[in-house]
């Protein structure tokens, strides 16, 4: 079942969307000087708008996919934010008395799954942990990427010969500056 945005966002984008809904080939002919509407070229202009538009209306349909995936991302950071936020408050009880509280208040306790929540539950996870996979591959990569640079910038130092320096710096403050961003890129939390 599609959520409650795509389906706003399909009926007021997708629905009056196609060209024969709003023009049909009778209409588009007339409006060609009568001496041009027999020629077979309007039945092809018309085939060709009709394939743009459709064209067109896949690529919003894609979009709306695309905007859908990153609301609930954005959920799900709102809620994990909320969830922190609220760790944060009550930071002076333990987790036993946290737990306690909570069920003495009612707070915190969720609905019994049915076999629908848990499925849509699953899909939403899923789709969470693979969004936080890509995220995390995204800041290897990008770690990757600085340790190489500074790897390299390193190597002339490895094969005994010495690019000039291009800060005025003497070598062996280059070499230790150079060591120094290595050893930050490693350090640096999360990438």
């Amino acid at each position: 079942m599609p959520s409650q945005e795509a389906k706003i966002l399909g009926d007021f984008l997708l629905a009056p969307a196609p060209l024969r809904d709003f023009i049909t080939l009778r209409d588009f002919t007339d409006i060609f000087p009568r001496a041009h509407r027999s020629n077979p070229a309007v039945q092809e202009i018309y085939r060709e708008l009709q394939r743009i538009r459709d064209k067109d209306v896949e690529l919003v349909r894609q979009d709306i996919i695309d905007e859908v995936k990153r609301s609930k991302q954005l959920r799900r950071e709102y809620a994990r934010e909320k969830r922190q936020i609220d760790d944060a408050t009550v930071a002076g009880l333990d987790p036993v008395a946290l737990q306690m509280e909570e069920e003495m208040s009612g707070q915190g306790r969720k609905k019994p799954h049915t076999l629908q929540t848990v499925h849509s539950d699953i899909d939403e996870a899923c789709q969470s942990l693979e969004a936080r996979i890509a995220e995390i591959e995204q800041e290897n990569r990008i770690a990757l990427t600085e340790v190489q640079d500074v790897v390299g910038a390193l190597s002339e130092l490895r094969h005994g010969r010495f690019a000039p320096s291009s800060s005025g710096e003497g070598i062996g403050e280059e070499v230790m500056a150079t060591l120094k961003r290595l050893e930050a890129v490693c350090d640096k939390p999360g990438g």
